[in-house]
């Protein structure tokens, strides 16, 4: 008798789950202590500037916890065979492709220069076969607990998909829409932002300014990130500012956008920086520290967004 596609597939799930509880990482240790310049790192890409992160008294953020623990450019060597089995399984069935899908952390004890992280990690749970857009395959979970000075200081479960590709079925061309007809997405404007947006229609870019301790801020935000003061007024950008850091735009296509095209961080001379297109200069000589002026791009009948102008010169 021949068993059907949902025995073969209970079946296989079982071979699976006899994975589950068994150890992915043993005994690992982080290839550094906590340490001053990564945190410093990771706060100037988050532009995260609480006062919690600098000092004599410096923890590490929070988030962090998974950067300690990662192996690099040059791999993991405390990686458990169990794991590795488990991976070889899935690519012999053709779910060769993996995409990562969430992850959940639990804080214990916070994170402080100097400390050694030490971790061990559990293959915590292999799912039924799922069917997605991607492909069909398994969501494996992965539970990392991790310790300082052999101190539990942390719980990181981090989720993938192991897949087997959807097949594709070759459509018929249809006609690109006129060119006329494409639009960009709107923004969301929301009580928290709409101030900002008032002030691009009337070609102002405004910052908030925190009203207690003068901060300023942007994104906008209901409140101060370094005091929690909920009280703010705006100041205007004099519209000047350097690229910190950008990319460049090839895929996937967008009907509103005409690719490949240059998408930057700035920081604006006030010290705040914000997210926009460059113009005036070919995608390929944006720089980083390249000055920028900052002008309004009208983008149809009713939308017009904050861009900057670049300079080769």
């Amino acid at each position: 008798m021949t068993a059907t596609a949902d025995e073969e597939a209970a079946r296989f799930h079982e071979l699976l789950r006899a994975f589950e509880g068994r150890p992915a990482a043993i005994a690992g240790r982080a290839k550094d202590a906590v340490n001053e310049p990564m945190i410093r790192h990771w706060c100037e890409a988050m532009g995260d500037t609480s006062p919690a992160y600098t000092g004599p008294d410096a923890i590490a953020p929070p988030t962090m916890l998974q950067a300690w623990t990662m192996g690099g450019l040059s791999g993991h060597s405390d990686r458990s065979c169990a794991y590795d089995q488990l991976l070889a399984l899935l690519d012999g069935e053709g779910c060769t492709s993996v995409v990562a899908t969430d992850c959940e952390q639990e804080y214990l004890r916070p994170l402080r220069p100097g400390d050694a992280v030490t971790f061990d990690a559990v293959i915590e749970s292999v799912s039924a076969r799922k069917t997605t857009k991607l492909g069909t395959g398994h969501f494996v979970t992965t539970r990392m607990d991790v310790r300082a000075n052999g101190e539990p200081a942390g719980t990181h479960r981090f989720r993938i998909l192991k897949y087997r590709p959807a097949a594709t079925t070759a459509q018929p061309a249809r006609p690109l829409p006129p060119k006329q007809a494409a639009r960009r997405p709107r923004p969301v404007i929301n009580r928290d932002n709409h101030g900002f947006w008032e002030g691009v229609r009337a070609h102002r870019l405004l910052i908030q300014r925190c009203s207690s301790c003068a901060t300023l801020r942007f994104p906008w935000l209901p409140g101060c990130n370094a005091c929690a003061s909920p009280e703010w007024d705006t100041v205007e950008a004099s519209g000047a500012g350097t690229v910190f850091s950008y990319v460049v735009m090839h895929h996937p296509p967008f009907p509103a956008f005409d690719p490949p095209y240059a998408v930057a961080l700035v920081e604006l001379a006030e010290g705040v920086r914000m997210i926009g297109n460059i113009t005036g200069v070919p995608y390929d000589k944006v720089r980083i520290g390249m000055p920028v002026r900052l002008e309004f791009l009208r983008v149809d009948e009713d939308l017009e967004l904050p861009v900057f102008r670049g300079s080769e010169g």
